[in-house]
């Protein structure tokens, strides 16, 4: 049996079709959240969150993780994990309540000119 080029150029087109296929169908799988079971707590809002990520170079980056009221500040290594900073009071999401914060912090001073 002698094999001519257009069989051995059959042969690589389809093995570029399934690769190509197996990669769509990954993408698709990752996409609609197949790979990645979380359990969910209904409409309640999530405790664990990503904050900001910043990469310090091409093996190491720094996260900020936010856990219900608390940051802490992590560099994430290829093999290893070093906490920075912990118990960071997360900043609050409402402006009014921040400004409230702030006006109870001052001494007793109202702001009117003497």
């Amino acid at each position: 049996m002698d094999l001519g080029y257009a069989d051995y150029f059959q042969f690589v087109l389809a093995l570029i079709f399934v690769l190509a296929l197996i990669a769509v169908l990954t993408v698709l799988a990752r996409r609609f959240g197949f790979g990645y079971r979380t359990p969910t707590r209904g409409k309640r809002e999530r405790r664990l969150s990503l904050v900001e990520i910043m990469p310090l170079d091409p093996k190491r980056r720094l996260a900020l993780i936010r856990r219900d009221d608390v940051e802490h500040l992590v560099i994430l290594g290829a093999g290893s994990e070093l906490l920075i900073e912990a118990n960071i009071p997360a900043p609050k999401e409402d402006f009014s309540a921040a400004l409230a914060d702030v006006a109870e912090a001052l001494p007793g001073d109202t702001g009117k000119a003497k």
